[in-house]
C-alpha cells in the first residue's frame, strides 16, 4: 500500500544535519554563551539576595507586557473592526490595559495578585503530579514516589505563600525567578563549557 511518509532513513539524516548545525554554532558562539550564563547567575543571585526588588521588577515587566499588549490590541481591533469578534476584541484589548497600567500604577497590589497566580499554579501543579503518581503506583510504575513527593512539596509551596499572605507577595516571585536564573545560568555556563572543550 503506497504511502507519503518518507523512508525513515531520510527522516535520520535530516535530523543529524541539524545536530552537527546546532553544535557548530555552540561551538563558534560559546563565549557568549558563557557571558549570558555568567550574567544570568549574577542577576540570580541579586534577586536571591534582594528577593523584594526582584519582585518589584517582574511586577513592573508583567506590567508592561500587558499595557503593550492592550495597545496592539486595541488598535488592531479598530483596523478590523468589520471582522467578526469585534466587541469581545475591544473588552480584552481594554483589560489588559487596564491591568498593565494598575500593575505600573500599583507594583505592591501587582506583585500580591502576581503571588495569588503562582499559589493556583502550585496548586493545580500538586494535584495533577499526586494523580499522575497515584496512576503509576497502580501500574507498578518504578519511580512513582518522586512524582508523589513533588506533588506534595507543590501543596505545601502553596500553603506556605497562602498563609504568609500580603508579606509573602515582596520576596516570593522574586525569589522563584532569582532561583530559576541561578539554574539557567548554570546549565548555560556548563553548556559553554562543554562545548570549548569540544572546539579544542
Amino acid at each position: 500500500m503506497p504511502t507519503d511518509l518518507p523512508p525513515p532513513q531520510a527522516d535520520n539524516a535530516e535530523l543529524a544535519t541539524m545536530q552537527k548545525a546546532v553544535v557548530k554554532a555552540i561551538h563558534e558562539h560559546w563565549k557568549l554563551y558563557l557571558a549570558e550564563g555568567v550574567l544570568l547567575v549574577a542577576l540570580g543571585v541579586v534577586a536571591i539576595l534582594i528577593p523584594p526588588l526582584a519582585t518589584l521588577a517582574v511586577t513592573i515587566l508583567f506590567g508592561w507586557l500587558f499595557l503593550i499588549s492592550g495597545v496592539i490590541g486595541l488598535v488592531t481591533t479598530f483596523w478590523m473592526r468589520n471582522a467578526p469578534g469585534f466587541w469581545w476584541a475591544l473588552i480584552s484589548a481594554a483589560l489588559a490595559i487596564l491591568a498593565g497600567g494598575w500593575m505600573l500604577a500599583q507594583p505592591v497590589a501587582g506583585a500580591l495578585s502576581l503571588t495569588l497566580v503562582l499559589i493556583a499554579f502550585f496548586v493545580i501543579e500538586g494535584v495533577a503530579s499526586i494523580f499522575f503518581a497515584l496512576d503509576h503506583r497502580r501500574e507498578f510504575s518504578g519511580q512513582w514516589g518522586w512524582m508523589l513527593a513533588s506533588g506534595i512539596v507543590d501543596l505545601v509551596l502553596a500553603v506556605m505563600l497562602l498563609m504568609g499572605l500580603p508579606s509573602t507577595a515582596v520576596w516570593a516571585l522574586g525569589l522563584l525567578v532569582g532561583i530559576n536564573m541561578v539554574f539557567g545560568g548554570v546549565a548555560l555556563i556548563a553548556m559553554a563549557l562543554h562545548a570549548r572543550k569540544e572546539a579544542m
